[in-house]
């Protein structure tokens, strides 16, 4: 059969031609769309890349070494990629060591020891301590004594939880409470809903609750965090003389610091759960379900076995340990030994611990304290202090309580790219001299810069409390933000007015 001299086999060639040349069209149209989708979706990563090469072609400022310029570019590089998460965050870990090894030129093996430090030994160990305390369900335990003292409204067990944790991280270190309270609030958690994205709020207060809690509490008293020491230290080698008793109000002990920080702690507890709470807004404002399965599950259980005392008994000569004999062997060899003393007595498997543990958030930590390392060798660190401290003078802020803001935001600015202990450690002699010179009590401007290192609510990397509750997967960098810039104007503001009306009382 012919149509118009067209016959049926042309025009199957004709119509399989077009489908040919249409489906090509379309591969090409979607191959087009996904490598538009997929640099649209990593613009932050290219952004970042951008950033960096930009600044490590700028000449070097005076006062700064080159190293310290590649220091401070790679800084600027990871907090965008921390911020803006194009890739997953244990990537921006191993880019940082790359960066160290091709940028500096530092020897492999040497970045290799920078990242296994005491503290990323404890944040290993602490998480694998609370996979222990998860699978022995004492986690529900202690949430439900907490409860028990609460209510069931959602703003008190916030509340419970921002205080138990504050008040035992008040005494032995923020990082030990996270790991204990963390299962905690994840039982909560997931005894509301199944559906993470249907807690998605509720899941950031109470998180949230446990790592502020302990971030504001670990100014408390000299042992809540190696910061406290380091400042009392640096007291005494400046200004103690010991044979001129007007220098002995610079032996700063244990109590005369809790005189001047545990006020602010006690002070800021419930600010920090309203803050929360208005911040989030959490889906449920009772938790009442949750409570009645969180009981019945504890009833369930009945009492207390032999395995949980055991646990229990791991857990207290853990924190006996973290007490005692952590100044010698290190806290992280402390929380080692725990995880080894819960899988030797057989009450975890190592494939619940090796499913449990966000192992990138080790990595993670690692690298951001070997950066922090680096800022310090370089000297990147104290140039920026030193900038930052002569911008000063023509604002008029080089005495006063101009000065005592300037420098709690310049301390928190820095402790939110490293450990708050390198922190001080950097800024606390650049900060004792510069009070001597403008006249302003060292032990007003120690404590300022001491407390103000606890302000690391903005980064993951802040503070142990922040990586450990973000191992969770139930937060993102961005709510670290969304949270942590109310958090720091409210603690800067309750720390300058202590200094100002409180302090000087108490003989600073």
């Amino acid at each position: 059969m012919n149509m118009n001299g067209i016959t049926p086999k042309a025009l199957t060639q004709h119509i399989g031609a077009v489908g040919v040349r249409t489906g090509v069209r379309r591969f090409v149209n979607i191959g087009k769309q996904l490598n538009f989708y997929y640099f649209w979706e990593k613009r932050w990563f290219f952004i970042a890349m951008a950033v960096g090469t930009v600044l490590l072609n700028l000449d070097t400022p005076d006062g700064l070494s080159r190293e310290g310029l590649i220091v401070l570019s790679m800084s600027v590089v990871a907090t965008i990629l921390f911020v803006t998460e194009p890739v997953p965050l244990p990537t921006v870990a191993l880019l940082i060591i790359v960066g160290q090894v091709l940028l500096l030129g530092l020897e492999s093996t040497d970045v290799a020891k920078s990242l296994m430090t005491d503290s990323v030994l404890f944040i290993m160990g602490s998480l694998m301590l609370a996979v222990a305390v998860v699978k022995q369900k004492l986690d529900k335990r202690i949430a439900w004594l907490i409860v028990r003292f609460t209510g069931t409204k959602t703003s008190r067990i916030c509340f419970g939880i921002s205080a138990v944790s504050g008040i035992l991280a008040s005494f032995v270190g923020e990082h030990t409470v996270a790991a204990m309270m963390l299962p905690v609030g994840i039982t909560l958690i997931t005894l509301t809903s199944d559906d993470p994205a249907k807690v998605r709020n509720l899941a950031a207060v109470l998180l949230f609750s446990i790592s502020y809690g302990c971030s504001v509490a670990g100014i408390g008293t000299p042992s809540g965090g190696a910061r406290n020491a380091i400042m009392i230290g640096y007291w005494k080698e400046f200004f103690y003389d010991p044979t001129n008793p007007e220098t002995y109000r610079y032996l700063i002990d244990y109590v005369t610091w809790m005189a001047y920080a545990y006020p602010m702690f006690l002070l800021q507890l419930p600010l920090v759960t309203f803050i929360l709470l208005v911040t989030f807004r959490p889906e449920y404002r009772d938790l009442s379900r949750a409570v009645v399965k969180l009981r019945a599950e504890v009833e369930l259980q009945g009492p207390l076995k032999p395995g949980d005392w055991i646990a229990i008994l791991i857990f207290a000569l853990i924190l006996a340990g973290w007490i005692t004999i952590s100044t010698d062997i290190g806290m992280g060899t402390v929380a080692v030994m725990g995880a080894i003393g819960f899988l030797v007595a057989g009450l975890v498997r190592w494939e619940d611990v090796n499913s449990g543990v966000n192992w990138g958030v080790v990595l993670l930590y690692g690298a951001a304290i070997s950066l922090g390392v680096q800022m310090k060798n370089t000297g990147a660190a104290v140039w920026v202090a030193q900038n930052f401290l002569e911008l000063l003078e023509p604002l008029g802020m080089e005495e006063g309580i101009g000065l005592w803001g300037a420098v709690s935001v310049l301390t928190t600015a820095v402790t939110n790219t490293m450990s708050n202990g390198a922190a001080v450690a950097v800024l606390g002699p650049i900060v004792l001299k510069l009070a001597t010179v403008a006249g302003e009590s060292p032990i007003i401007l120690g404590f300022i810069t001491a407390v103000s290192s606890a302000f690391a609510y903005l980064t993951v990397v802040g503070t142990p409390a922040c990586t450990i509750v973000y191992a969770s997967g139930y937060l993102k960098t961005t709510d670290f933000l969304r949270a942590g810039w109310k958090m720091c104007i409210m603690s800067i503001i309750v720390m300058l007015a202590a200094a100002y009306l409180y302090w000087p009382i108490i003989g600073a």
